[in-house]
């Protein structure tokens, strides 16, 4: 772990992205986009198997033998981690992503400020959408802080895994990791609603038993801000809808057409005045035009309610590029928000020892009949306690059952 520690400091101090690490290699970095190689550090094979057994806890162990890979998140030397253990040829690898010790804002995101309005509501079901590596999370991220930091609210996440961890500030953060705090998202949206919550964040909407534990939690009045894989705001419908039964999907529709609030879409684009990327959004806000269309499924209609939609403040991706990105004069460097730094947060991660437990007590072992006594059999009755009974080899499968009944023990 010293070692380990001595290469994450020496990667914040150098500006480095991401590092990765297997046996019998040197160290490899990703400095401004670039891959670079350090020859003077280098783990064996074994080292490597013991900083993930440092780094893992049994539970992520556990998932790493099962599933051959695991995703984690961690805080060394206050620099957070993003992590993701696999298996290669040279056996465990490991690829890290240091991630910025301080939340950027709505507005250092380069977002609509319009964005902003998402954190004045008090329920509501908000869908924040892309593909992978769009940067939904820490749009996510910075709606929280902007709630956090604006008004009193208790807010309870659920991410696989933490990625920016919070520190209360007008609101009562709380952050629960799967794996780590709870075993799965439906359990975790199930302890939810019990754990007086005003928003809740839900990490990723995949399981259809997920998705409708969701929608149960912003009808019943709690502002909910998930993520969802879509390309645009009629195809995150779509999938919302589609991953329930047919039966099922007229009830769906109605419990999102009354909890609906906004859907974002969002891209990366590269921006050519300035030479890096920023995010291209679509946003539809639930108007009583799009929970008509909702109700009745005419999918299809939801691009038209965008296009005519800008009083509501909506978008398509082709209006937002020419009505903002395009007129605005200046954008937040990437490397700015995104530059490895230490947390601000700096509150102990506590993994309590009373979630271990004992283990439960094995059940009693059955007595062993002995091979040469044949007569003697073993029932467990009511109470667990054993009681013998003797067989007599001549009687009848009926006469058997009638002893063992009056004996008082069984139940049919």
């Amino acid at each position: 772990m010293k070692k380990f520690s001595g290469v994450i400091a020496a990667a914040v101090r150098e500006g480095v992205s991401d590092i990765h690490i297997t046996g019998a290699h040197p160290v490899v970095f990703r400095k401004n986009g670039q891959i670079q190689q350090d020859r003077s550090i280098k783990w064996t094979h074994a080292e490597v198997d013991a900083l993930v057994r440092k780094l893992l806890t049994p539970r992520q162990i556990q998932i790493l033998r099962r599933e051959w890979s695991v995703d984690l998140a961690v805080t060394i030397q206050h620099v957070r981690l993003r992590l993701n253990v696999f298996s290669a040829t040279r056996g465990l690898s490991m690829a890290i992503r240091l991630l910025p010790g301080v939340i950027p804002t709505i507005q250092r995101l380069n977002l609509h400020p319009s964005l902003q309005q998402i954190a004045e509501l008090r329920s509501g079901l908000i869908l924040i959408c892309g593909a992978t590596g769009t940067g939904k999370s820490t749009t996510i991220a910075a709606v929280i802080d902007e709630i956090n930091r604006n008004r009193a609210a208790h807010i309870v996440t659920l991410e696989d895994p933490i990625e920016y961890r919070f520190t209360s500030k007008q609101s009562f953060v709380e952050q629960r990791e799967l794996g780590t705090h709870m075993p799965s998202f439906e359990k975790g949206l199930t302890d939810v609603l019990r754990e007086d919550p005003d928003v809740i964040v839900v990490g990723e909407l995949r399981e259809p038993e997920v998705m409708r534990l969701t929608l149960n939690a912003a009808e019943s009045g709690h502002l909910v801000i998930a993520s969802l894989h879509a390309t645009n705001a009629e195809d995150a419908l779509y999938r919302l809808f589609n991953s329930f039964p047919m039966e099922a999907q007229e009830e769906i529709r109605f419990q999102v057409a009354s909890t609906l609030s906004w859907i974002v879409v969002q891209q990366l684009i590269f921006h050519e005045r300035h030479g890096f990327r920023v995010p291209l959004l679509s946003i539809l806000r639930g108007n009583n035009s799009v929970r008509g269309m909702i109700r009745e499924n005419k999918l299809p209609q939801i691009e038209s309610a965008i296009q005519i939609g800008k009083g509501d403040g909506m978008f398509s991706m082709e209006r937002y590029l020419k009505e903002y990105l395009s007129t605005k004069d200046s954008f937040y460097p990437p490397t700015e928000n995104f530059k490895p730094s230490e947390e601000v947060s700096r509150e102990v991660v506590y993994h309590s020892p009373l979630l271990e437990g004992d283990p439960e007590p094995a059940s009693p072992k059955p007595k062993k009949v002995p091979a040469e006594d044949k007569s003697v059999i073993f029932l467990h009755a009511e109470e667990g306690a054993e009681k013998h009974f003797m067989i007599d080899e001549k009687a009848t499968v009926d006469e058997l059952i009638a002893q063992i009944r009056d004996s008082g023990k069984f139940k049919e």
